[in-house]
């Protein structure tokens, strides 16, 4: 089977557990104050063409439309079930796309983003990130936000990967921001990138992969959520297991 095959397959597999844990009210409440005040920070999508990669059933377009309800999203994913379930909930296009394969998408867009995406592209990044540069009108923005590598905990992360049901080993693993930069060559500059996560990141955005019941969940959340704030000031990539990065697509 083929890394391509075996991730939608996988992700298929364990989509209503997935949908039922990384987007309940507490994930929404950290993916909204975590994820997306750093990804979208100073910027106006509004009347902007966003594509939504590897975007699952749609609950970062809907993040964009509540921020910028004048964007124009749509949506691509490997898996013929979001896609079905993105038109359904965001109310716009989605595209079946495998990202390690060339798209030959017509359209240019203003925005690319992709939310946890791109480290599940690892057979073929280099050609992840040409559809990203094929995608982009010249001096538009590839919003991006994945698991960090230079992270201290990522052996434990890789051990993990292999161990439990939830992640394919073999097609996934945390990528480093400045070894990603350089597969994408001349085409893209980086406007800025931060590093983000603490124990919420862990305990409410992952809480599926530690099977932590709902209701423990909720009743953890308020007080993990002032200690991700803190935790969040530390200035060192090291101990942040994700970041938000902006890069520019520059002229041909």
């Amino acid at each position: 089977m083929s890394d391509s095959a075996r991730q939608k397959a996988h992700y298929e597999a364990i989509h209503s557990n997935y949908e039922d844990h990384y987007y309940d009210a507490q994930s929404m409440t950290y993916r909204e104050r975590f994820y997306y005040d750093p990804l979208f920070a100073g910027l106006d999508l509004n009347a902007c063409r966003v594509a939504d990669l590897a975007c699952g059933s749609g609950h970062n377009s809907l993040a964009v439309l509540r921020r910028f309800p004048k964007a124009m999203v749509t949506g691509f994913d490997i898996s013929a079930a979001a896609c079905e379930d993105y038109r359904r909930n965001v109310g716009r296009p989605c595209l079946e796309a495998d990202l390690t394969q060339p798209l030959g998408h017509p359209e240019k867009f203003d925005i690319v983003m992709i939310v946890g995406g791109l480290h599940h592209c690892i057979g073929d990044l280099p050609a992840a990130l040409q559809n990203v540069a094929d995608l982009l009108s010249p001096g538009g923005r590839f919003l991006l936000l994945e698991p960090n590598r230079e992270c201290i905990l990522d052996g434990a992360r890789r051990l993990w990967y292999r161990l439990d049901k939830y992640f394919d080993a073999a097609t996934e693993r945390a990528l480093a921001h400045s070894d990603i930069l350089k597969q994408a060559g001349s085409q893209f500059s980086a406007e800025r990138v931060g590093y983000y996560g603490g124990p919420g990141y862990f305990l409410i955005s992952q809480s599926l992969l530690f099977r932590i019941p709902k209701p423990v969940k909720r009743a953890m959340a308020p007080t993990l959520m002032v200690m991700e704030s803190v935790f969040n000031r530390i200035p060192t990539s090291w101990v942040h297991p994700y970041f938000v990065a902006r890069w520019v697509r520059d002229s041909d």
